[in-house]
């Protein structure tokens, strides 16, 4: 991954072949997706989820991704409790991590390409607040 961003609507982004992939949502927003970005920023090239919801092509809070060598997205879909593996055209290949895998809820990943492993955060939002975490590693 070569950049990252915060804001409201585009929460994390990565690179790709001079394009740029961004988790897009708002909480309250009926739309969550995963989106490829020209170039020059203008237009969306592909995309992969739209309204939220927990169906496979759903999400319900993108909230960070990673891109492979291959260029294949790893994205983080916080409140469905899962990982899900995207191609490069952002078409859905499989889910990665199941939240059955999971406690809480995922946050952020970390992909180390060359040990073939994934690190995800596993995090508890209670009261408010986040109270506790741990970080579950899957080879991929």
């Amino acid at each position: 991954m070569k950049r990252s961003t915060r804001s409201k609507s585009l929460v994390h982004s990565g690179q790709t072949s001079g394009q740029f992939i961004v988790c897009h949502y708002n909480v309250g927003d009926a739309l969550n997706r995963v989106c490829m970005i020209s170039a020059d920023g203008r237009h969306i090239v592909h995309s992969h989820g739209g309204q939220r919801g927990s169906d496979t092509g759903q999400y319900n809070v993108p909230v960070h991704l990673a891109v492979d060598n291959n260029e294949f997205v790893f994205v983080v879909d916080a409140y469905n409790r899962r990982v899900t593996l995207l191609s490069p055209t952002l078409h859905y290949v499989r889910q990665v991590v199941s939240s059955d895998k999971l406690k809480w809820h995922p946050c952020r990943l970390y992909l180390d390409v060359q040990r073939r492993r994934l690190y995800v955060t596993d995090n508890e939002w209670k009261d408010g607040k986040w109270t506790s975490g741990r970080v579950v590693v899957f080879s991929v």
